[in-house]
């Protein structure tokens, strides 16, 4: 059985993870700040904070994936980049691999570049796209003993715009999704069902990767 750690496991991405993974046979782990107002049935819930990771006890013991899914909001918005750091030094020389969602912003729009940031990205998400791509820069610099991977979702991803599980979704590699219309989006049902696959099938290793229909 699969075991999976979801550091912020109550936020929007995270909670899709959760109940992905849960109803795949994994043996989920669920950590957040605070207690789940809508408990998925079948993970376990701990709280904690990933400011602390010593207090989170034994609950990377085993891990075969951590996945890190915590939003550069609020009291978070400055700490994001220290608490992924801690992780990467807690998981670097285990055999977990280190699953982390990034943002649209540091996708590329081509081949080669340049990122979707650099095209007049919108001022009040710069801030997390910046996090995103400083988040990447430093899982580039990690220490070959790190398994890791970053998914970058489509322009349009989050509670207001929910959408629907097709069962679908495309991988851009380094380029954001687009559909034939130009269109960049995925639900969060079908960003969780790529971000368990690659859990399971382990397609990229060391490297970040674009989801969207």
């Amino acid at each position: 059985m699969t075991r999976t750690v979801v550091l912020g496991g109550t936020g929007y991405a995270g909670r899709h993870i959760v109940s992905e993974a849960v109803s795949r046979g994994h043996e989920v782990i669920s950590v957040s700040r605070s207690a789940p107002k809508r408990p998925v049935d079948g993970a376990l819930s701990v709280q904690g904070s990933v400011l602390d990771l010593a207090a989170l006890g034994d609950v990377f013991d085993g891990a075969d994936a951590v996945i890190f899914s915590v939003a550069p909001r609020g009291d978070m918005a400055d700490a994001t980049l220290g608490a992924l750091e801690a992780l990467i030094s807690r998981l670097t020389g285990t055999s977990t691999r280190l699953g982390v969602i990034g943002g649209a912003g540091g996708s590329l729009v081509a081949p080669g570049g340049p990122r979707l940031f650099d095209q007049g990205y919108p001022e009040e998400y710069r801030h997390e796209a910046q996090v995103g791509i400083d988040s990447l820069a430093m899982l580039e610099r990690s220490d070959s003993g790190l398994d890791w991977f970053l998914v970058h979702p489509a322009e349009v991803f989050g509670p207001w715009a929910e959408g629907e599980r097709t069962g679908r979704y495309r991988d851009g590699g380094d380029v954001i999704v687009r559909d034939e219309e130009g269109q960049s989006s995925i639900s969060g049902a079908d960003f969780a069902m790529a971000v368990v696959d690659e859990i399971e099938q382990g397609k990229h290793h060391r490297e970040r990767f674009t989801v969207g229909y």
